[in-house]
């Protein structure tokens, strides 16, 4: 596979690329992977469209369960514990090229809506390095090098409720709203869509829903439609536990669905403008939510309920309908998007372009997926097919704290972390575990445990 990340795709009529990102959505949220709670509801028709046009992804993972890392990831390509960025409140590093900056230099308009969450920094704490910019226009230079189009706030959640608030303009210009906010972001990006354009155009749509009100601590749904989804069938992994999920999941599945009716507007005016067929469409989230039954918090943690996410891609390159029982991370989605461009992908990026997985769905393209985990307790992890194996930090050691045997035990209900009668297993998975850090981090690390085998 490493052969194919230099591959530059030397055509005419390059794709436009339309990225469609939520915030703390659960996998299950999407109707078209046959699980509980969307599927229950054929909650998402319109994503469930794209999968059966274009490629499903099933074993999709998060490769950072919280909001900023997550979107450094996905903006630079790279793991964001080794670009400063391993927690929110961290600015995009100066110097280090972005997705847009590559679109940039190859021809093509880039356009930001939404979310950013990567200009601040340690605005929380002050400090020498520190910058503000939560309610405040983010300067061209923190934009990660989106410059055609910009209608975004560095923290939404902070400008921002369910309905009305404001975003910045690419001149800095506040711009008010007052309907739904997830409507609103979506009427900006068909504004963009429908404007004429000098070539081939990248949108990024970077959505807060279902992602919960901080400031509310409550998820905002459209009003009158919580009650249509009240009668929700319980995901494996919450039923029985703690938590808020009783009274989150009616609004959080009505926000999933409130973007599933805007994912159906967006694709309507590209329609609309003639550009369907020449368009590659992603959908995906930057983690998952376990409404506070593994945590004090919703992410933050190894468990599928955090890293799993929805990944759907329609367009060319990922046709026919296909669904693809292989590991993918999120940070295979930077070389994705380069490769479709006809960009030669860095030798540096981690992560490999999807487009293998899309023609031949059987190939596997990795053993596993590497996770870094921070704020709710700073840990490593790996998710292979068939196991979990996680160790957090203890002062400066990583110490094993979550093993789980996916397959015997889905809903990652049984730890298996510490039993004397999995040390067997417990051994590869470490072993495995310390070689991705070296790996993808140059770090060499031996993971302690509390066994005594």
């Amino acid at each position: 596979m490493k052969g194919e990340r230099g591959m530059a795709l030397n055509h005419q009529g390059r794709p436009n690329i339309v990225f469609l990102f939520s915030d703390q959505q659960r996998y299950d949220t999407v109707s078209c992977y046959g699980a509980s709670p969307g599927a229950g509801f054929a909650l998402t028709p319109n994503i469930d469209l794209l999968a059966a046009e274009g490629v499903r992804f099933d074993l999709a993972m998060t490769c950072q369960p919280v909001c900023g890392p997550a979107r450094a990831c996905l903006q630079t390509g790279l793991y964001p514990d080794g670009i400063g960025c391993p927690v929110n409140d961290r600015a995009l590093p100066r110097g280090i090229p972005t997705i847009a900056d590559y679109l940039n230099g190859a021809g093509y308009e880039t356009a930001y809506v939404g979310k950013w969450h990567l200009a601040s920094h340690r605005s929380f704490g002050g400090g020498p390095d520190s910058f503000d910019c939560r309610t405040k226009p983010v300067p061209p230079e923190r934009r990660g090098g989106w410059r055609d189009y910009w209608m975004a706030a560095d923290v939404l959640e902070f400008t921002s409720h369910g309905y009305g608030g404001f975003v910045y303009d690419r001149d800095g210009r506040r711009v008010d709203f007052e309907g739904y906010r997830a409507d609103f972001l979506a009427d900006c990006a068909i504004g963009y869509i429908r404007r004429e354009k000098r070539g081939p155009f990248c949108l990024f749509v970077s959505w807060l829903e279902p992602h919960y009100q901080n400031d509310r601590e409550h998820c905002e749904a459209p009003e009158g439609w919580r009650e249509k989804y009240e009668d929700f069938a319980v995901p494996g992994d919450l039923e029985g536990t703690g938590g808020d999920w009783r009274q989150e999941m009616p609004d959080y599945l009505a926000c999933c669905k409130s973007l599933d009716v805007n994912v159906g507007r967006i694709v309507s005016a590209l329609k609309e403008a003639g550009l369907y067929e020449n368009t590659l469409i992603v959908y995906t989230s930057d983690h998952g939510c376990h409404f506070r039954t593994r945590n004090g918090e919703y992410k933050r943690s190894p468990h599928d309920a955090s890293l799993h996410v929805p990944l759907v891609i329609r367009g060319p390159g990922f046709e026919g309908g296909k669904a693809v029982n292989r590991l993918t991370s999120l940070i295979d989605l930077p070389p994705t998007l380069l490769r479709a461009a006809g960009i030669s992908v860095p030798d540096a990026f981690p992560g490999f372009p999807l487009q293998s997985l899309a023609e031949d769905p059987e190939v596997p393209l990795r053993e596993e997926v590497y996770v870094q985990i921070s704020e709710a307790g700073d840990g490593r992890a790996i998710r292979t097919e068939g196991h979990t194996y996680c160790a957090m930090f203890d002062g400066g050691d990583l110490r094993e704290a979550y093993v789980y045997d996916n397959l015997a035990d889905p809903y990652q209900r049984r730890n298996l972390a510490g039993l004397p009668e999995y040390a067997d297993l417990r051994a590869e998975l470490r072993r495995r575990l310390e070689a991705a850090v070296l790996r993808e981090e140059g770090k060499r690390v031996k993971i302690l445990t509390d066994s005594k085998e």
